[in-house]
């Protein structure tokens, strides 16, 4: 008798779970045109968007600050990060480098985050002309033949590794670095 009550006990209550977990087909979605290009660009905002969060928090009295002496101030950091950007996306889309030397001759942190800020406007404008098959174009950097698509990987890579620089310097000065503030809702299951 107690095997026949469990199973019905179990069939009653795995039907409704069984229907509950059922979610309404939903129309597939469209890929997009490029599909590659945008998962690039994809990455590229959000680990961008950081850079950029960070340099905002970052009190201005602290970007001449530099955990030991030989490396980086927070500042430099920004200037490297615009300076790098303006160089691979440049390289990538086949245009003369725009902009040089932030890093040597920008200081202040309103000049530093509005360079970070153009940085990433002009990557963003390579991306969006960027297709999947230009991206397959070989070009030169650093003595190596790489796709174009691989050179903006390349400077959403530098960018991650010198934001993880920024967010030791901001957690060394006791400031919550951006992709830590909000952690995202747990998803529904």
């Amino acid at each position: 008798m107690n095997k026949k009550l469990c199973l019905v006990f179990a069939a009653a209550t795995a039907v409704p779970i069984c229907l509950f977990g059922q979610e309404k087909s939903q129309p597939p979605t469209t890929p997009p045109t490029n599909p590659i290009t945008a998962s690039e660009k994809g990455v590229y905002s959000f680990v961008s968007n950081a850079v950029i969060g960070a340099a905002q928090k970052m009190p201005e009295e602290n970007y001449s600050f530099k955990p030991t002496p030989d490396v980086r101030s927070f500042g430099q950091l920004v200037g490297h990060v615009a300076d790098a950007s303006y160089m691979f996306c440049s390289q990538a889309s086949g245009e003369a480098n725009p902009m040089k030397d932030i890093e040597k001759n920008k200081t202040s942190k309103t000049d530093l985050v509005a360079a970070v800020k153009d940085a990433v406007a002009y990557c963003n404008k390579t991306f969006d002309s960027m297709t999947d098959a230009q991206g397959r174009q070989m070009v030169k950097l650093f003595n190596f033949q790489l796709a174009r698509l691989t050179v903006l990987s390349l400077n959403t890579a530098h960018t991650d590794e010198h934001y993880g620089n920024m967010v030791t310097y901001l957690r060394l000065k006791g400031i919550v670095p951006p992709t830590s503030e909000n952690p995202p809702a747990p998803r529904p299951k």
